[in-house]
């Protein structure tokens, strides 16, 4: 018979005795049942007792967690978290230089644990060890020449349990002192600093920067960009990735006046070529976060031309007409006439001969083109550029299209407003940076005005795609598809360089873009006759039964999902995949990412599929509701979903990115019983379908299949026939 669900096995350590094999009753209070541990080895005050994993992580169990144990799990019998917090929180103020490194070690370790965390809160720990990074150091400091490595440890140990501490969202960072601050900046302004104080310095810096904006002001006064530059230009990767996310921080709790002088600074600095040579050109293979920080840092850089992206031309403004009057003349190659030159109407009549020859939409007055927003002046901006930086292919292109018919010419002007426009789109200016997201382009770095010059190579692309095209003015939304399609083909490659993204727009001609989607075509042939149709129903169940049991298979395999944190680089992860039999989903935390798949004995947790509710996603999902910044995030929300189950609980994912979002939540629906949804399950079907439905008429091959059956014969007169089988 097999024993009570409510009954556990496990084994219970005690340091100095044999394990103790016990079977523990949940339903028992966990106070009880230390007290019958204690009794067993004749321990008293057992309320000064706790037990804890006796694994990697020595957690704590709780009320909270103790659903967690399994059976087999091993415990051990220890000192209670607030006897613990207490015992500790006496030792780091040791005078013995010995025992509050240890102490200090043991705090920096035990800190993870939440349970453990709220005691020495609670004893005022976080204020005694901010104390000691202000003043209690500096007594040592004195020793550092003789006792270099003690003192780097003992600093980091602090800064370690400090950032461990805080980590859980128990203290409001916005309560530490100037103090703390400037001694914080100090270990990051130092040239030689130990590695270890460096990274959590740098950390600390980054959370107080994004969680209050009266700490970013502080922050901002202590750290200067030259001196986070000098820790990019070593070659420890770790280090190089939170000095980009300190900058980072600081550009993005930046004052939107203020950005642009900071951008500026940073280009004084030569922040750019540094990381291109420094990071992005390495030897060294760029890990997941540093690609994260890399793409941050492009989204923020570009989001800098939202300004310009969404003002509007003032047709009044003179400054702002004499770009119009320069696109003209470097066209051209006229200088303005004086005023008493000819009549009014014979200028009014050559301005708009030239500025029809420009492509602008509105002959008379080009500024009117500048007002819609966006692109708004910062098309005319990239076109100032193009002209001045580019000034041979501008005249070319200009000159080209204004000598031919009225109908075959590429206008300049509509075609740069509606290309950056475009470009914009591609690049998602104006936009937040995603949580998830490594996409960044290495050859946005190779280049101080890299979206100037962008712009440049696209329009030169565009006035040759509209020449292969042979296109007329009713095709200039035809020609931009294909310039779109063009630029984000090429960009999916990931070109290393500006040079490398021109060759490679060269080799995708409008002939080669006819050539893919062809091919993209036939492979998605669409059959529309009526016995394909019939016969396309017909094999729709089985297609959709096969792709319901890829995605439970895939669920048996598990997926390694991130927890998001303020702290980003200290990654968490936690598994789940779903039991062989697909009746439980068995999930826990993880210490690192795993290799392969996690056996299902090492997670703690599980979760019956009966008792599943609904699966919601996007902002339906509570943890989404609750974070107030991942509610801006488009990304985020495109990839979050959570299990509501029993009285209102729930688990909440975040997947690693589109694909893994829409197995998950196809697999989950499919447990339900209900339809799957997912772009990916409409992207398998499509292919399923054609790949079965070729094979399936593969010997129809080249044979017209008929609208309509053919018509069933007459009965014969008699049916006094014999087919002779012999």
């Amino acid at each position: 018979m097999p024993p009570p669900a409510d009954i556990v096995k496990v084994a219970i350590e005690w340091p100095g005795a044999f394990p103790k094999l016990m079977e523990i009753d949940q339903k028992k209070p966990l106070s009880a049942i230390i007290k019958e541990v204690c009794e067993g080895w004749s321990l008293g005050n057992h309320e000064n007792f706790a037990l804890q994993n006796a694994d990697v992580t020595n957690f704590y169990i709780t009320e909270k967690n103790r659903n967690d144990i399994k059976n087999g799990s091993i415990l051990r019998l220890t000192t209670s978290p607030s006897q613990r917090a207490a015992l500790l929180h006496e030792q780091i103020q040791s005078s013995s230089m010995d025992a509050k490194l240890e102490a200090l070690k043991d705090l920096a370790n035990s800190s993870r644990d939440i349970t453990f965390a709220q005691e020495f809160i609670n004893l005022d720990g976080i204020s005694l060890l901010t104390q000691m990074v202000e003043s209690g150091t500096e007594r040592y400091q004195k020793l550092q020449k003789i006792m270099k490595p003690c003192f780097g440890d003992l600093l980091s140990f602090t800064l370690t349990a400090f950032v461990e501490l805080m980590d859980h969202g128990i203290v409001s960072w916005d309560t530490f002192s100037v103090a703390f601050i400037k001694k914080i900046a100090s270990y990051v302004n130092k040239s030689a600093m130990d590695t270890a104080v460096l990274q959590r310095s740098l950390a600390i810096l980054e959370s107080m920067v994004l969680n209050s904006q009266d700490l970013y002001q502080k922050v901002a006064q202590e750290i200067t960009i030259g001196q986070l530059i000098p820790h990019l230009q070593g070659t420890d990767q770790d280090i190089q990735t939170y000095t980009i996310a300190v900058i980072n921080a600081l550009f993005l709790k930046a004052p939107e006046e203020k950005r642009q002088e900071m951008a500026h600074i940073l280009a004084q600095k030569q922040l750019r070529s540094i990381i291109l040579s420094n990071v992005i050109r390495s030897t060294k293979p760029i890990n997941d976060e540093m690609a994260h920080q890399l793409y941050v840092l492009q989204v923020l850089t570009f989001n800098l031309l939202e300004d310009r992206m969404m003002t509007k031309m003032d047709p009044q403004d003179q400054a702002q007409r004499d770009i119009i009057f320069e696109l003209r003349r470097i066209a051209f190659d006229v200088e303005c006439e004086p005023n008493n030159s000819g009549s009014i109407e014979k200028r009014k009549s050559m301005y708009t001969r030239d500025y029809k020859k420009l492509g602008f939409i509105n002959h008379v007055n080009p500024a009117v083109d500048f007002t819609q927003i966006p692109p708004g002046m910062l098309a005319l901006d990239n076109m100032l550029y193009f002209a001045r930086h580019h000034q041979d292919a501008y005249i070319r292109i200009v000159l080209e299209n204004s000598s031919r018919e009225d109908k075959h010419e590429c206008p300049f002007g509509r075609s740069s407003i509606e290309l950056t426009k475009m470009l914009c789109e591609i690049l998602k200016v104006g936009e937040l940076p995603s949580e998830n997201c490594h996409d960044f382009h290495p050859m946005f770095f190779t280049h101080d005005r890299s979206f100037e010059e962008f712009f440049c190579i696209c329009i030169q692309l565009l006035n040759k795609t509209w020449k292969e095209m042979r296109a007329t003015s009713e095709d200039f939304n035809k020609v931009m598809q294909v310039v779109r399609e063009q630029i984000m083909r090429a960009l999916t490659l990931k070109p290393n360089s500006l040079d490398q993204f021109k060759s490679r727009l060269q080799n995708l001609s409008y002939t080669e873009i006819l050539k893919i989607r062809q091919s993209e075509r036939m492979n998605q042939e669409d059959f529309q006759s009526r016995p394909i149709l019939e016969l396309r129903e017909k094999i729709q169940p089985e297609i959709m039964e096969l792709i319901k049991q890829q995605r439970l298979n895939r669920l048996c395999e598990g997926t390694c999902f991130r927890k998001i944190s303020s702290r980003r680089r200290q990654d968490k992860f936690w598994y789940c995949r779903l039991s062989p039999n697909h009746k439980v989903l068995h999930y826990g935390d993880l210490e690192e990412s795993p290799q392969g798949e996690v056996p299902h004995d090492s997670l703690q947790d599980k979760l019956p599929v009966a008792d599943i509710k609904a699966v919601v996603t996007g902002k339906d999902c509570p943890h989404m509701k609750e974070k107030g910044a991942l509610k801006q995030n488009k990304e985020v929300l495109e990839l979050a979903f959570s299990v509501l189950y029993e009285s209102d609980e729930y688990l909440n994912f975040i997947a690693p990115d589109k694909h893994e979002y829409c197995v998950w939540t196809d697999g989950l629906n499919a447990l339900l019983g209900k339809e799957m949804t997912s772009d990916y399950t409409k992207s398998d079907m499509e292919t399923l379908i054609s790949m079965e439905m070729k094979l399936r008429l593969l010997d129809l091959e080249n044979i017209q299949i008929p609208e309509a059956p053919p018509p069933i014969p007459k009965e014969p007169s008699n049916y006094d026939f014999v087919y002779d089988c012999n």
